[in-house]
C-alpha cells in the first residue's frame, strides 16, 4: 500500500511501521486466476459458438472469473493484503475478461462494433485516469453509477453467452425471441450505464482539480 494517507498528506513524523504484504497471498493469486481465464473464456467461446454445451461451459468459467474479483477484493480488505501489484493487475484482470468477452460478441455478429468500441474506450479511459490520478495521491473511488454498471455488464455478458433460446439458432417469430430480447435490453442497459458513470467520473476528476488547484501542477 502506498504511504499517502486519504486526506492527501504527508506522514513524514510518524513513518509506516507496518510491514508490507507480500504479493504472494490469495488475492493475489485469484487475480492471477482470473487473468488466465481470459484465454481460456475466449478460446471458448470463439472456438464452439453455436454448441449449447460449450456455451452454457463458457458461461461458467466467465461466472467463475467474476466471483474471484468479489472474493478477491474482499479476502484482501478483510485482511489488510492490499498490494502495489493487485492495485494494478486486479482492474487489468476485471476490464480484460470483459473485454474479451465484448470483442467475442462483436466477432461472432452477435454484438455491433461500435457498443465494443465504446465500452472499451470507456473503461480502459476511466483505469489510466485512475492510475494516473493515484501516482498523485488522489484516489478515484467507485461510485454507485459504476457499479451498477459493473453489475449491469456482468449479467449482461452472462445472458450473450448463454445459449438462450432464439439466440442463434431458434426461430425468431416464436416465443423464443422473448430471452433475446431481454439480454439485449440488459446489454443496453449496462452501455448506458457505462457511458454516464464515465462522464460522471470524468466530471468529478475534473471538481477535485478545482478544488485541489495544487495537484494541478
Amino acid at each position: 500500500m502506498s504511504g499517502t494517507n486519504e486526506a492527501g498528506g504527508t506522514e513524514a513524523a510518524h513513518p509506516d511501521t507496518q510491514p508490507k504484504p507480500s504479493n504472494w497471498n490469495v488475492p493475489n493469486v485469484l487475480t492471477g486466476i482470473r487473468i488466465l481465464f481470459v484465454p481460456l473464456y475466449g478460446w471458448m467461446l470463439l472456438s464452439h459458438p453455436d454448441d449449447p454445451t460449450w456455451r452454457i461451459w463458457t458461461t461458467v468459467v466467465f461466472i467463475i472469473g467474476i466471483l474471484t474479483d468479489t472474493v478477491d477484493g474482499w479476502w484482501a480488505r478483510r485482511y489488510n493484503l492490499v498490494t502495489s501489484f493487485g492495485k494494478i493487475a486486479d482492474p487489468f484482470a476485471d476490464k480484460a475478461i470483459t473485454g474479451m468477452a465484448l470483442v467475442g460478441f462483436s466477432i461472432l455478429g452477435e454484438l455491433p462494433w461500435i457498443v465494443t468500441i465504446l465500452i472499451l474506450i470507456r473503461e480502459w479511459g476511466i483505469t489510466l485516469l485512475r492510475f494516473l490520478l493515484l501516482r498523485r495521491g488522489i484516489v478515484l473511488a467507485a461510485n454507485k453509477g459504476g457499479k451498477a454498471k459493473t453489475l449491469l455488464q456482468s449479467v449482461a455478458i452472462v445472458l450473450y453467452t448463454l445459449p438462450l433460446p432464439g439466440y442463434v439458432w431458434g426461430d425468431p417469430l416464436s416465443w423464443s425471441v422473448i430471452p433475446e430480447l431481454f439480454s439485449w435490453l440488459v446489454m443496453a442497459a449496462a452501455f448506458v450505464m457505462t457511458i454516464v458513470s464515465g462522464i460522471d467520473y470524468v466530471v468529478s476528476t475534473a471538481r477535485m482539480n478545482r478544488k485541489q488547484p495544487e495537484a494541478r501542477a
